[in-house]
């Protein structure tokens, strides 16, 4: 259990629930930067980092951003 703890200090920014806009602003740069690293390598370390802050940025906008009418 140490050792998944060891590398929180650097994930935990990157990986949070964002709970206002700039937090959600925070979030999509971050997968900005993933998507340009990661490309299309579902085999890539980073990989599913990409996944987790999708769904984080989708049920954001799903609670919290209107749809285009």
């Amino acid at each position: 259990m140490k050792k998944l703890f060891q590398p929180m200090p650097q994930v935990e920014p990157i990986l949070r629930v964002p709970h206002n806009d700039r937090e959600y602003r925070q979030l999509v740069k971050q997968l900005d930067r993933l998507v340009d690293e990661v490309g299309e390598d579902e085999n890539h370390p980073l990989a599913f980092m990409m996944e987790v802050i999708g769904v984080l940025i989708e049920k954001y906008e799903d609670e919290h951003v209107a749809e285009l009418a």
